[in-house]
């Protein structure tokens, strides 16, 4: 028997084309993700960032609410009620934060010596003002003077940034020479000369810090824009009749939202070191307004022999500032291409 006749021969008919699914074709597997998504996905895998951002949303809530919280104003003078040691409801039982205090080396009870039956959770101060609330109220007032910064310089730096790298040649060369002469006087004159001018308070510690402070951010933005500019998307939504406001707004703005929110993160922190600086060394916030660094001025000058009234602010915006890089930390990695798996 021939090998040919041992192959079977396959009829045709057995034989059917495969059907076509023009739906299924074009199906993602895998669901689509956005370029904000996927950085939220990568930041919730970094663990410091997502206890750093629990942490500040606290913070943000206890500067809300804190004020309301202890039952005393915070701007209330009662000088039979000064310089108080700390003491919480609770916590007394337990031998901490009961009132006591060292005078002459021995522990007295500040509460039962005045017969004072109210709480003072952070204690008072040298005028008697409640320390829980004003520690509160200061902390609403640095963060709102650092987020109104912060969202200026981020306004008046992208926009600036954006027509100097965009537009290119001599406007782009007129914008950086202006930008290296007011980058060249010390922004610490400039904030002192500013404070001089306008009368101290939150509006001018505001505008004193934006006068410099979106420089970095312009810088930033117009490098990015230089490099973005010449890509292929761009050149081909160019030649597709693009004006110049849609490619700005729809595609070189969109992909410098990564840049221009790490930046904004960082300026957070400063603005807010920058104000307890100024009012530290006395020409920032005027007495009786509340800030971290009016507080942290109050309490330096009791530092010796009550602690208490300067570690607490000054641990509370440790913590603000800590908490404000981590998380600047995180969005830095998260929105990196480079850092994808």
């Amino acid at each position: 028997m021939n090998r040919e006749e041992e192959i079977k021969e396959i009829p045709k008919e057995q034989f059917e084309p495969a059907p076509i699914d023009h739906e299924g074709a074009e199906r993602l597997e895998k669901p689509q993700l956005s370029f904000m998504k996927d950085a939220w996905l990568r930041v919730r895998k970094n663990k410091a960032a997502i206890v750093s951002l629990i942490i500040l949303a606290l913070v943000v809530l206890m500067a809300i609410i804190g004020p309301h919280l202890s039952g005393h104003d915070g701007y209330a003078q009662d000088v039979s009620k000064s310089n108080l040691p700390p003491r919480v409801p609770v916590l007394e039982n337990m031998g901490i934060f009961d009132g006591t205090q060292k005078i002459g080396g021995e522990e007295v009870n500040k509460y039962e010596q005045m017969n004072i039956e109210e709480y003072y959770w952070f204690g008072t101060d040298s005028l008697g003002r409640d320390l829980f609330t004003r520690v509160w109220l200061g902390t609403r007032v640095s963060l709102y003077i650092a987020v109104l910064a912060a969202a200026i310089d981020m306004l008046v730096g992208v926009i600036y940034g954006l027509v100097s790298g965009f537009k290119g040649g001599r406007t782009d060369n007129v914008m950086q020479r202006i930008l290296e002469v007011i980058s060249g006087i010390p922004n610490l004159i400039v904030v002192i000369l500013m404070l001089l001018i306008l009368k101290p308070g939150i509006m001018s510690i505001t505008i004193a810090m934006v006068i410099t402070g979106w420089i970095g951010m312009a810088r930033v933005v117009r490098g990015q824009v230089l490099k973005l500019k010449d890509q292929e998307y761009i050149l081909a939504s160019r030649t597709l009749g693009a004006k110049n406001n849609r490619l700005l707004f729809k595609h070189l703005l969109p992909n410098l939202s990564g840049v221009i929110i790490i930046n904004t993160m960082f300026t957070i922190p400063s603005a807010i070191f920058f104000e307890a600086f100024l009012s530290f060394i006395g020409i920032g916030l005027q007495a009786p307004a509340a800030s971290l660094g009016t507080l942290i001025e109050d309490g330096y000058k009791t530092f010796q022999f009550l602690p208490h009234l300067m570690i607490i602010p000054c641990i509370l915006i440790c913590v603000i500032l800590i908490v404000c890089n981590l998380i600047g930390d995180g969005l830095r990695d998260a929105f990196d291409p480079k850092m994808r798996d």
